[in-house]
């Protein structure tokens, strides 16, 4: 990322000490989870936050592609905030609410129009790993730890958020991180599909930004249809999925980019893909 001086950031609905951050970046925005003090675990107004900050960047003009990272250069998102649960998370009842603020955050990152990609160091664990798992793509560096603790903590996952780990690991593997609440390494997070890009830490913020402008070059059209037709298949698609990729497809044949994409190529340049 650049130097922060260079972007306009904006706070989303959380106190000064723990928030949601948001940075546009040329065509990229950026999503900083920050709670430093606590390794960016995230507290139950951070959660409400969400959902309303991936909005924001995907109303952006201009924008093509979201980065989710955690503030700070230690740690991605170390789960939630687990001084909270005796009060907010403290039986069925309590337990249904805060879970509710969870599902949202997640819905909010997979549904989201634009790719998404987390930027993965130090801790990504238990809310974290979910975070995570909603995205579209996961780069992380050497220093990575995933893991679920929640069979040491006695409490349950979404289970949309368990839906996302299965689709990127399957069940046994999934089942043998909830089971045992041992943590993979960057390395077996690498092998077990957790991780789509593995780099040096020293390496992480650049490589991130080099793959976030990549996507970020690709026609917004094709990116929405592409995501949706991804997405529908890895689900178990239906008729009326189906409809709407068909949808999304025709009108990239429709649309003004493909007629920049088609010239571009036969001139030798760079596209200038608008959206339209």
């Amino acid at each position: 990322m650049t130097d922060d001086s260079t972007m306009q950031a904006t706070d989303h609905g959380a106190s000064d000490a723990a928030r949601i951050e948001t940075f546009v970046d040329g065509a990229v925005g950026w999503l900083s989870v920050h709670n430093p003090a606590r390794r960016n675990a995230v507290t139950l107004e951070m959660w409400r936050a969400l959902p309303g900050a991936v909005a924001a960047l995907a109303a952006t003009p201009g924008l093509r592609c979201v980065v989710l990272r955690g503030a700070g250069d230690a740690t991605f998102v170390a789960g939630a905030d687990i001084s909270e649960f005796a009060t907010l998370r403290k039986d069925a009842r309590s337990a249904q609410a805060y879970e509710a603020s969870n599902v949202a955050a997640f819905d909010a990152l997979r549904d989201c129009p634009l790719p998404t990609v987390a930027m993965v160091r130090g801790f990504c664990l238990g809310g974290g790993l979910g975070l995570a798992a909603a995205c579209d793509l996961r780069i992380a560096d050497e220093t990575a730890q995933f893991g679920i603790p929640a069979a040491r903590l006695g409490i349950a996952y979404p289970p949309s958020a368990i839906a996302d780990i299965v689709r990127l690991v399957g069940p046994s593997c999934a089942k043998t991180m909830f089971f045992t609440a041992r943590r993979l390494d960057a390395a077996q997070a690498r092998e077990a599909g957790l991780v789509d890009m593995l780099v040096p830490p020293a390496d992480l913020d650049t490589a991130t930004r080099d793959l976030a402008g990549t996507v970020a070059l690709g026609a917004p059209l094709t990116l929405a249809a592409a995501k949706a037709a991804i997405d529908a298949v890895a689900g178990g698609m239906s008729p009326q999925d189906l409809a709407a990729c068909e949808q999304l497809a025709n009108a990239c044949f429709d649309s003004a980019d493909f007629a920049e994409g088609r010239s571009a190529f036969l001139e030798k340049r760079t596209p200038n893909f608008t959206g339209n």
